[in-house]
């Protein structure tokens, strides 16, 4: 019965760990979902190969984090079945019956456990204290909620084809902040070299083949990507600012502030 108290403990310490990882990673700046992918993937060393990956690794605070995790995990992995296989050894079936059944329900409760949300903001805010703490150069900044990511906002990369609807025009003449959409920036090719232009000016003219940067709500941006020249592009540009005015007032409504 002790080795399955043991496994659970291993259990638990483990998904502590995960957790502790994932926090750790999201403070360096990276959204919930993928620290916590990222953490999963290199404490239990399955999966680490998503495109997110090399982002990951060339932080050199998160590749810090990373390798602490993998160290920690194959020590955890190997614990775990070691302790699994020595608690259903030399045990009859009665035993084995009854050992299944506390390891299943404890797994369960622990699932249960980190599953919770008032545990799970409780041990964020834990967790969060004592890093900054100790690690002052991770950089407690969640860009996914500052930017309202979650909210129905999103930043896109746009290649401009010819036939597109931006193609050809100033920022200035796109007027696409009264749809609610801001350029962060604009990728160009320049002689045969990639150049970036941050923060352009109204004046600066979208070309065929840039890539922009843009801020916005989600929906508004997919349609901007699919939008043509032309009558109907023209249309849809008058629509989605009417849209963008409702969406205003409907936000500043929410936030108190008086329409």
């Amino acid at each position: 019965m002790i080795t399955i108290i043991t496994l659970l403990l291993v259990v638990l310490i483990s998904a502590i760990i995960v957790r502790i990882g994932a926090v750790a990673l999201e403070m360096t700046g990276l959204s919930r979902d993928v620290a916590a992918f990222q953490a999963q993937s290199a404490f239990s060393g399955v999966g680490f190969t998503t495109s997110e990956s090399e982002y990951v690794v060339s932080h050199p605070v998160r590749r810090r984090i990373i390798r602490i995790l993998m160290l920690l995990g194959s020590a955890g992995v190997t614990s775990a079945i070691a302790t699994l296989v020595l608690s259903f050894v030399g045990t009859t079936k009665e035993e084995a019956g009854y050992r299944m059944v506390v390891l299943l329900i404890g797994l369960l409760a622990l699932y249960l456990f980190f599953r919770s949300k008032f545990i799970e903001r409780v041990m964020r805010k834990a967790i969060k204290k004592g890093l900054s703490r100790l690690a002052p150069s991770l950089r407690v900044i969640d860009y996914s909620q500052l930017l309202g990511i979650t909210r129905g906002y999103s930043i896109v990369q746009i290649k401009v084809k010819r036939r597109s609807w931006l193609a050809d025009k100033t920022l200035r003449d796109l007027q696409l902040d009264k749809e609610g959409v801001l350029v962060l920036g604009i990728y160009r090719k320049v002689n045969g070299r990639r150049v970036y232009l941050g923060a352009p000016h109204g004046s600066t003219k979208v070309l065929p083949g840039d890539e922009l940067i843009l801020y916005g709500p989600e929906d508004v941006l997919m349609s901007l990507s699919k939008r043509l020249k032309g009558a109907k592009g023209e249309k849809e540009h008058v629509e989605a600012m009417e849209m963008a005015k409702a969406r205003r007032v409907q936000e500043e409504r929410e936030a108190g502030i008086s329409v």
